[in-house]
């Protein structure tokens, strides 16, 4: 397949440099591309497509009229990161990780950040998703961001930032899974001879940190889903089947003298730790959203009593608040005496009076976004929009500037990316997972996300994005 036709562009290329020459840790699959045929590498990508659906490897778009269903398109050219990068990406993680642990344990309970004032006590205190029946808790073992998926991306120079953090129910980790198994399969001598970390013991690692957070013996460790018209469905049916663990919603659960026990055909079974993907305010009708027809009545109440674990715990969601998000160079300062190993994009608060008239005013260079919006949603991407998007935003922040935040268009990095047209560059992300159990823990691999339309920053698969399988090297 031809590769001297590509171009690398004003921006990061994972695979070339800006002289076109190709990166060392990329050598051995250039020489494997250039031996093989453009209609070969078409059959793989058919290949990888035929998988992904027999996989089951779907996901649900809301508000979309084309149907519910759709694959998260694999790219078959994998994203590859040396060693060296990623030790780097692995300590500052681990760091972030640690720092943001010890933030939520002390706004939910000493509050001696908000007493020093290093972070607005009224950015927390009456944030939406500071959720006031956990103050005076301590989580079992302490820990409360037990998974965590953080973005990042890579600007022109091909310095990591990060993009945001998502400490509640943070997708995509079966996708990592799943490819990685489909991209094998594509190259299955080259992916030996590279020598490439597993991340198939994922399942297994996540368990055992699950089963870390009670006291029991043998714990019995359940995954809590929304159900199936949720947008990862698939991702929790597969988790708990890889785990070998219950797949309960909140219709399976009931709570008896603050305990939580599965209703089986057997009679009651206790439930020692849970897994949740449904969102915090949605967990118990009685103590959060009395609307909500997705939780277990009750439950918080035996969360308090020690009587059961959930993860992540309940109140984390305040500190992947975007606004939150800009403070964490200082909270890492704060709790751990140490400057971030990883960057945050530079980022504007709409909240303080001299951010937002710059915001208002370089609308058009910048990308803002609503502090509570996931998935793509709520954002405006300046470059990309017209006049009347630039003023529908101005509106907003205007009579709601707590509620949102800017920040500078970054390029992201591209990979090559198979098209119709042969290879072409498309700009990615990176999501690693983070498991805090007994110690911290980074997968050495992650879920890159593709934005699949050329020149398109936009990478959710909400938003029409694919992915990559993401090969960390043993050297």
């Amino acid at each position: 397949m031809e590769t001297n036709k590509y171009k690398v562009g004003d921006h990061f290329d994972e695979m070339f440099g800006a002289d076109g020459n190709c990166r060392p840790h990329y050598n051995e699959f250039l020489e494997l591309l250039n031996k093989t045929s453009t209609k070969k590498m078409s059959q793989l990508q058919f290949a990888a497509d035929k998988t992904q659906v027999a996989m089951g490897m779907t996901f649900n778009v809301y508000h979309d009229n084309q149907g519910v269903e759709k694959i998260l398109h694999l790219d078959i050219v994998p994203r590859i990161i040396p060693n060296s990068e990623w030790k780097i990406l692995e300590a500052g993680l681990k760091q972030r990780i640690q720092a943001l642990n010890m933030f939520l344990q002390d706004i939910y309970n000493e509050q001696r950040i908000l007493k020093d004032e290093i972070i607005p006590a009224d950015l927390i205190l009456n944030s939406k998703d500071y959720l006031k029946p956990c103050i005076g808790l301590t989580p079992p073992k302490g820990i409360w961001c037990h998974i965590t998926g953080t973005d990042l991306v890579r600007d022109k120079s091909g310095a990591y930032y990060i993009l945001e953090d998502n400490l509640r129910c943070p997708s995509g980790v079966s996708y990592m899974l799943e490819s990685r198994e489909i991209i094998k399969r594509a190259y299955p001598e080259l992916f030996n001879k590279l020598g490439v970390m597993p991340v198939s013991d994922y399942p297994a690692k996540l368990l055992n940190m699950l089963q870390f957070l009670s006291d029991k013996p043998k714990p019995v460790v359940g995954v809590l889903t929304p159900g199936i018209h949720n947008s990862a469905y698939f991702e929790h049916s597969y988790l708990a089947l890889q785990m070998g663990v219950e797949l309960v919603s909140g219709m399976d659960l009931i709570v008896k003298d603050k305990k939580v026990y599965m209703q089986t055909t057997k009679g009651l079974k206790q439930i020692d730790v849970l897994y949740r993907r449904i969102d915090d305010t949605f967990l118990d009708p009685t103590a959060f959203n009395p609307d909500s027809m997705l939780g277990i009545p009750g439950i918080f109440e035996a969360y308090k009593a020690g009587n059961i674990a959930i993860a992540n715990a309940p109140g984390t969601g305040v500190a992947d608040d975007k606004a939150v998000y800009s403070y964490v160079p200082k909270i890492i300062k704060y709790y751990l005496g140490e400057e971030p190993i990883l960057n945050n994009v530079p980022t504007y608060l709409c909240r303080e009076e001299e951010d937002r008239n710059y915001v208002l005013e370089n609308i058009e260079h910048l990308v803002v976004k609503e502090t509570n919006a996931a998935g793509g949603y709520g954002m405006l991407i300046g470059p990309k929009a017209d006049k009347e998007e630039h003023e529908k935003f101005r509106k907003l922040i205007r009579e709601n500037p707590t509620n949102y935040i800017a920040q500078p268009t970054l390029s992201l990095s591209t990979v090559p990316t198979l098209t119709d047209e042969g290879l072409d560059g498309r700009h990615v992300d990176l999501r690693p997972y983070i498991l805090y159990g007994k110690e911290i823990e980074v997968i050495p691999g992650a879920l890159t996300r593709v934005a699949l339309k050329k020149g398109s920053l936009v990478v959710n698969s909400s938003q029409g994005g694919g992915s990559k399988d993401t090969w960390v090297l043993y050297k």
